[in-house]
Parts: structure tokens; sequence; C-alpha cells
């Protein structure tokens, strides 16, 4: 696997993946009907460094950005967004991901990571938990889940 940063032309073999995951409406607080030209802006955009994840075929099957979350004299503290291709999950993608953009924060000078709504049943809470991240509170029935119903969104955080 090559993890590498993300170029303009890479966006058409992110935005099927992204697509499908956010449209699913599961684990993202974004609108599941988010158009491709807003997508775009949203994963993409300069204030972001984009990281791509190609296979042994030169896929792409994963993608994170990272970026400062607050601003002015708070900007040491990072966010980031991660989503692995459905068709390649169980394959250590998400972690191998996980901890370069770790260490890319860190090198870049961030203090600590913060997650503001991971989705309490979203799948990844296990990987952000055994990666040291700790849940500092949980917004209860904020996230309309489509097939569990109303549930919490978790703010998570790691100092780097």
């Amino acid at each position: 696997m090559l993890i590498r940063e993300a170029a303009a032309e890479d966006w058409p073999r992110i935005w099927p993946f992204w697509h499908r995951i956010v449209s699913a409406g599961e684990t993202y607080a974004w609108d599941p009907g988010t158009s491709e030209e807003a997508a775009r802006v949203l994963w993409t955009n300069p204030a972001k460094q984009v990281y791509v994840v190609e296979d042994e075929t030169g896929a792409i099957v994963a993608s994170a950005y990272l970026t400062p979350n607050y601003g002015g004299t708070a900007a040491r503290i990072a966010n980031a967004g991660f989503m692995v291709d459905p068709a390649h999950t169980g394959r250590g993608i998400g972690r191998l991901l996980a901890e370069h953009v770790l260490t890319a924060a860190k090198a870049h000078g961030y203090r600590g990571m913060v997650f503001n709504a991971v989705v309490e049943t979203n799948p990844a809470v296990a990987l952000w938990l055994s990666l040291g991240f700790t849940i500092l509170g949980t917004v209860p029935d904020a996230f309309e889940h489509p097939r569990h119903g109303l549930v919490g969104l978790h703010i998570m955080y790691r100092a780097l």
C-alpha cells in the first residue's frame, strides 16, 4: 500500500466511495444528497492536506484529510476525516491511514486531534479507541441513523 498526498486528478477516483459512504447516511453528519461539486469542496478545500491510499494495482482505496479544527491561538489542534472504500474494508487500510495521518499531524506541529462528530454506532469508534483517542462526551440522539434511529455523536480527542 502506498500512502501519498492527493493530487487534483485523484478526485474522480475518491468520489465514488465518498458518495457511497455519505449517501448511506450511517457514518458522516453530512447531507446524504451532497453533490459531487460540494463534496469536492468539503473534502479537498485548500485548508486541508488530503491523502490517498493506493493498493498494489494503483487503485485508490481510501482517503483522509488533515486540517486545523480551530483557528487563531487554538490552530494547533487538528481535525481529520477518513474514508475507506467499502469494497476494501477489513484489510487494515483504515488503521494504516490513521497512523500515517497522526504521524503527519505531529510532524506539522499539531498538539492534539479532535473529532467533533463520530457516530456512536460507527465501527471506527473501536479503531479510534485503540489508537489512544478518548470519548470526551456524547451528544445524545444527535444523529438520525437510517437503521438504528436516533444515536449519539461522540466528541473524541487524542494528544499528539
